[in-house]
């Protein structure tokens, strides 16, 4: 079956607008909570609703609260919190689902919607179609409990000292973070006091940026998505490093003290190397998606472990290192799954890692990047009318047959869709960064002559 209203991360898209109503919103609370509920427990039954700081996500955790309440289900509200930590409280309250209202690194007029299971997971595909099915075949429109058994909305005021808590016993107890300046961009997101509480509480400077939301500028020109002015600020501060999280902050890009930006890739290179070393990488095995570099195999094989790749999304991550019991995983855009710590991709938990390994070795960060080398990579963006099967358009498909031929086995190409935006993504990688570059744009001049749309170079 295809998804009606899920992509790769939940549902999304411009706030008031289809599918991001409050009429979708009310009925997918509706649907989630029908599928939470034990019908053989008759115990009040929960489900913890958190958010970013967009200005829309108060419209729409009033309309998920009432459709949840409107199933017999009670709601705890713990307002502000990232995505990762709505994921902890859920499991640690030992509710029944919860509800994240976030757009994650998108613009502030986006919002979206993703649910994770009482045990901290997002839900799998099936379940999602299960909502869907719930929704458009109107099987619980006349499910409606009266009195007593409608449900009730609390407010949770402790939800975001328990995740700091949780995020400080992530960090190992004999060290601490003191003689370390720390910039920390926000994003002015969801993270804006938890994060630099943190860091502080173990004891760093910290520098803070993007942590003054006011509903319209998440993402704003700061945060992963921008790492020029973490890193502008970093420089001009003579810090140890830069750390900046997205909207929601489950993913997490650094700068290291010169100002250079260092990936996702290179921090799992760093982390899953670590891990080799005090055998404590599970199988000696790293999960990421195909997006990420060779040079991340290149530097695991010489460590002694290897990788294992899913498709793009870190649901799809996690879903492999739970099917074979790896604890480390994660995309090279920031998205970092540490399993020994939380259930999702987690941008502090992240970055607190790459903080204790710098404090135990004395090294730099830039130093420890020289862990990997990556090979040449080349992102291209079309932003397309519409979504067609591109195996289906032979044009395009000779396109990429003849840039593949090019390449003669010295490097690779994907081409995928975003799961949330109407973009066609082109990624090359080889040898030659001025040739992979050429062959992107080939590509690309083929898929904007056939399918339509206007190339956006990243």
């Amino acid at each position: 079956m295809t998804k009606k209203l899920f992509g790769t991360d939940g549902v999304r898209g411009v706030a008031n607008s289809h599918p991001m109503t409050t009429e979708i919103a009310m009925q997918l609370g509706r649907a989630a909570a029908y599928i939470c509920k034990d019908k053989d427990d008759k115990r009040r039954h929960r489900i913890v609703i958190g958010k970013d700081t967009r200005l829309s996500g108060y419209m729409i955790e009033n309309a998920l609260a009432a459709g949840i309440c409107s199933m017999g289900v009670d709601v705890l509200l713990v307002g502000p919190l990232p995505t990762p930590g709505i994921a902890f409280i859920t499991a640690s309250m030992r509710a029944d689902a919860g509800v994240v209202i976030s757009a994650s690194h998108n613009p502030y007029q986006d919002n979206g919607i993703k649910f994770f299971s009482r045990t901290g997971f997002k839900l799998p595909d099936e379940t999602e179609l299960k909502i869907e099915d719930l929704i458009f075949s109107k099987k619980i429109d006349s499910l409606r409990p009266i009195a007593s058994e409608v449900g009730k909305a609390f407010r949770i005021d402790d939800a975001r000292g328990r995740y700091v808590v949780f995020l400080k016993n992530s960090f190992p107890k004999e060290l601490d973070l003191k003689g370390m300046r720390i910039v920390l961009d926000c994003a002015n997101g969801a993270a804006y006091k938890v994060a630099p509480a943190v860091l502080e509480e173990l004891g760093a400077e910290v520098i803070s940026l993007g942590v003054s939301p006011n509903g319209t500028n998440i993402n704003a020109g700061c945060g992963s998505l921008y790492p020029q002015l973490l890193a502008d600020a970093v420089v001009e501060n003579r810090a140890h490093l830069g750390i900046a999280l997205d909207g929601d902050a489950d993913r997490v890009i650094f700068v290291d003290e010169f100002g250079n930006e260092v990936d996702g890739d290179h921090i799992m290179a760093i982390c899953a190397t670590d891990m080799i070393g005090k055998k404590q990488l599970a199988q000696n095995t790293l999960v990421a998606t195909v997006m990420s570099n060779m040079g991340l195999d290149i530097a695991l094989k010489k460590a002694g472990g290897k990788v294992v790749k899913t498709a793009v999304g870190d649901r799809y991550v996690v879903e492999e290192m739970l099917r074979h019991g790896y604890n480390l995983g994660g995309e090279q855009s920031g998205h970092m799954i540490f399993l020994d710590h939380n259930t999702t991709g987690d941008g502090m938990v992240s970055a607190l890692q790459v903080l204790a390994i710098m404090q135990r070795t004395g090294k730099t960060l830039s130093e420890l990047a020289e862990v990997m080398i990556s090979l040449p990579q080349v992102l291209l963006n079309v932003r397309v009318k519409e979504r067609q099967d591109i195996s289906k358009v032979t044009p395009v498909q000779k396109a990429i047959e003849a840039v593949e031929a090019k390449l003669d086995g010295n490097g690779r190409v994907l081409i995928r869709y975003s799961g949330t935006e109407p973009l066609l993504r082109i990624m090359l990688e080889g040898q030659d960064k001025y040739q992979i570059t050429e062959l992107a744009h080939e590509i690309g001049d083929a898929i904007e002559k056939h399918l339509g749309g206007e190339k956006e170079a990243r």
